[in-house]
Parts: C-alpha cells; sequence; structure tokens
C-alpha cells in the first residue's frame, strides 16, 4: 500500500494516569517527532529502542517524556512507528497531539493504524478483528476466542478450507482444458463429491458452535421478572456482589430498569432487573411495567422470581405462562418463611438473603447454556458476526453445487458455486476485500488502534 500521510493518535484512554502515548505512523514519523524532541538525534537511533528527553514547541517546554522507535517493515503498521510516552495529564496529552499536527502529521481514523496492518499485509482481516475482540472482552472464554484468532488459528482454519476448494477449481479448470485425460462423471462423482460433503459437515459444525460462541462473546441478555417484592433486586445484586438496585418492603421500588454485568461460569450475564408486574394506578411505575413487557421479549434468558409465601395470583399465573416457550429458570424465594405457594413446576428454591444462595441459581445457568469449558474452545468458536455471514454463504454455494451433482449437471456449471464458495471464504480473511467493507470494518475501532 502506497500512503504518504504520517498519521497520528492518542493511544491511551483520555484522562489523568501516569502515562499517555501519542502513536504516530508513516514516512514522515520520525523527522516529525525529532523536530521538536531535544534529545537523541532520533533520525540516527536504531530500531526497537527508547529515549529519554523533552518535548519542545518551540522555546516552549511542553513535557519529559520517552521516545520509542520502531523502524519498517518490523513494527505494527509494517511503516516507521514512534510513540512519545508523556505524563498522563489530558491537557499535556493534546498539546504533544496538537504539536504533532502542526509538524504535518494527519489525525487519524477509528482503526487506521490495525486498517494500515491489515493493508499493508501484516496481518489477516480475522487478526485485524480479534484486536477489537480482545480489547472487548469480558470474561475469560471470550478472551480465548479472541487470542486464538489473533494467534492466527481462525485464518489457518479457513485457509485449510480454500485449499480443499481450489484444489477441486483446478481439477475441473484441467477436465476442461484437457478433456481426454479424466472422465467428468468420475471427476464429479468420486472427487468433488465426498470433498464437498465433508466441507459441509465442517461449516455445519462451526454455525453449530457459533450459537455458543456467539454467547461466549456477547452475553446472554437475561430479565429479571416478577412481581413487586418478590426479591428480583435481591436477586439482581446476589449476582453482582453489590447493592445497585434499592432493595425495600415496599412493592413497587424499582420502578425504572436497573442494568448490570456480571460473568457466570465465564459467560457474561446482562442483567436486567426490572419494575415489578401488577396493575397499577401510578402512572410512574405503569411505565415501568410497559418497559418490562419490551425486555421479556427481547431477553435470551428470563428469571421469573415467585413468593415462597405468597399463592400464586393471576399475574404470577400470566408470567408463568407467558415465559413457559421461552428460556427460563422459575427461583421460589423467601423460603425461610412458611410455604404458601401453589407452584409444583421445576424451580429453584432459595432464600435470597442468605449468602450463597447464588450459586444454585449460578449453576442452573451453566447447565442450561452448556458452554464448552475454556480448554475445549478452538478455532472453530468463530464469534464475529461478518465471519459467521460470508460462512453461510459459503455453506450455502457448497450444497448448491452438492445439488448440481446429484442432478449431474455440467461440471463447469458445479465450478460456479465451487469458486463463489471460494470467494465467500476469503472474505472473511481479507483476500477479497471491497472498499467499503473495509472502511466499515474499522470505522468501529477505537481512536489510536
Amino acid at each position: 500500500m502506497e500512503n504518504n500521510e504520517t498519521i497520528v493518535s492518542i493511544s491511551t484512554a483520555l484522562g489523568t494516569g501516569a502515562i499517555s502515548i501519542v502513536r504516530l505512523s508513516g514516512n514522515k514519523a520520525i523527522n516529525i517527532v525529532n523536530s521538536v524532541f531535544k534529545g537523541e538525534d532520533l533520525r540516527k537511533v536504531k530500531s526497537h529502542t527508547i529515549h529519554y528527553g523533552h518535548i519542545y514547541d518551540n522555546d516552549k517546554l511542553i513535557d519529559e517524556v520517552l521516545i520509542s522507535v520502531f523502524k519498517a517493515p518490523k513494527t505494527y503498521t509494517k511503516e516507521d512507528v514512534v510513540e512519545i510516552n508523556c505524563h498522563g495529564g489530558i491537557l499535556v496529552t493534546n498539546k504533544i497531539l496538537e504539536l504533532m499536527l502542526e509538524k504535518g502529521a494527519v489525525m487519524a481514523e477509528p482503526g487506521e493504524f490495525t486498517k494500515r496492518a491489515f493493508l499493508n499485509g501484516r496481518i489477516d482481516l480475522t487478526k485485524a478483528e480479534a484486536v477489537m475482540d480482545i480489547i472487548n472482552s469480558q470474561t475469560d472464554r471470550s478472551l480465548k476466542c479472541a487470542t486464538l484468532a489473533l494467534r492466527g488459528d481462525i485464518y489457518e482454519l479457513i485457509t485449510n478450507f480454500r485449499n480443499k476448494l481450489v484444489n477441486c477449481i483446478a481439477k475441473i479448470e484441467v477436465n476442461i482444458d484437457y478433456p481426454e485425460y479424466e472422465d467428468e462423471e468420475v471427476i464429479t462423482n468420486e472427487y468433488l463429491q465426498p470433498v464437498l460433503t465433508e466441507l459441509k459437515i465442517e461449516l455445519e459444525e462451526i454455525l453449530e458452535k457459533a450459537k455458543t460462541s456467539t454467547i461466549i462473546k456477547e452475553g446472554i441478555k437475561t430479565a429479571i421478572i416478577g412481581q413487586p417484592n418478590v426479591g428480583k433486586s435481591t436477586l439482581l445484586n446476589a449476582f453482582l456482589r453489590e447493592n445497585k438496585a434499592i432493595v425495600t418492603e415496599i412493592a413497587g421500588t424499582t420502578r425504572d430498569i436497573v442494568e448490570g454485568k456480571v460473568a457466570v461460569g465465564g459467560v457474561l450475564l446482562n442483567l436486567v432487573d426490572t419494575a415489578g408486574v401488577r396493575q397499577t394506578e401510578d402512572l410512574v411505575e405503569k411505565l415501568g411495567v410497559l418497559k418490562t413487557k419490551e425486555v421479556l421479549n427481547e431477553a435470551d434468558l428470563i428469571i421469573l422470581v415467585l413468593d415462597n409465601n405468597q399463592k400464586l395470583n393471576n399475574v404470577d399465573k400470566e408470567l408463568l405462562d407467558i415465559t413457559k416457550n421461552k428460556n427460563r429458570i422459575v427461583v421460589i424465594n423467601k423460603i425461610d418463611l412458611e410455604r404458601k405457594i401453589d407452584y409444583d413446576g421445576e424451580a429453584i428454591e432459595v432464600s435470597l438473603i442468605e449468602k450463597n444462595a447464588i450459586d444454585k441459581v449460578e449453576r442452573k445457568i451453566i447447565e442450561m447454556y452448556n458452554i464448552a469449558d475454556i480448554n475445549d474452545i478452538d478455532a472453530s468458536y468463530i464469534s464475529n458476526i461478518r465471519q459467521i455471514g460470508k460462512i453461510k454463504d459459503a455453506l450455502k454455494n457448497i450444497n448448491e453445487a452438492l445439488k448440481g451433482i446429484k442432478l449431474k449437471y455440467p461440471v463447469d456449471i458445479i465450478n460456479i458455486d465451487i469458486k463463489n464458495s471460494w470467494n465467500d471464504l476469503g472474505e472473511i480473511i481479507g483476500e477479497s476485500n471491497p472498499e467499503e467493507l473495509i472502511n466499515t470494518l474499522f470505522s468501529n475501532f477505537c481512536l489510536g488502534k
């Protein structure tokens, strides 16, 4: 890739801290920083070295810094890269950034450093996407999936699939050019069909695992519902190990939606504690009840809390009925009180005021979703939505090719579907990369990455 612009951005979170890093990449990066740096001549230093000195704006001292110099091509972007390690104040960091812009650098777009790494051939598209997945990981399992991709495991997996298809394409092309060497029927039935059938099974397994992979990456949107004062907020606080929701004996205390995140068995629960569902004349509380019903439709998992000390009423029965076909856990709370509830379905019985009562609920969630042990996760656990979409496209074309074989289509017609599948898989790793796709993908990155 030819790009004459040298880009710059702040690569650390903007705020007060020990250090901030201002990063530059491009063929003028070293000269731009050297022009405002008092210390060693950065143009003459060795690559991958750090140098102490000061940044000046003309005669005005800006900050005491450490400068890291990385010379092309052995850098993140395969261009010259300079990182200015300054003190972590917002003002000083911005002043250094402004100075770099004044000296000829241009502001980097979101994800532009990683985009250059991809366009310059240092990383493939799956590794580029893995960078943001690592940044956004919130559990050990999601981090494991991301590091496998960054290591190149997904690239290797997809490349192996494409190599199988290339061999099929080569067989067909040779037959078209030299039909006297191999019979068309032998190619389709004895060679293509077994290879494509095996690949079809492998891609179907990846798509099946993708359901689990998406849960590992995105978490489970979990709605805690029930009538007022049954213990919904207590359950939320037990999950979070903190008093985020207000807990009182007054019915209707939670009038809006309280949210939180917690890792359970290595899986992220996106918890929503909702206003109690009941008949009410209070306008504010009515709005909370309406929101509860909206959340109910969007949730992946519903935890319905019932009161052991109360008989089921019409609202309880309605909640049990409308959630019966959803992923649901029924929790009967307050078992330390007299049992009056008349529910005999499957349920977890707890007293949420007890210290370890939440463990029973967590074990049930792990059992329900049967999440793979972290040691069993491999490259076939693909969670990236874009990649999953292209695998579906590739599988569709393989199915079309197999259908063509079954209907005895000419081998050159079958070859069209095989090539389409090969191209679909190529888009996963960036072998065929429409400019619009690349720009959209990297625009989702954070600045400085």
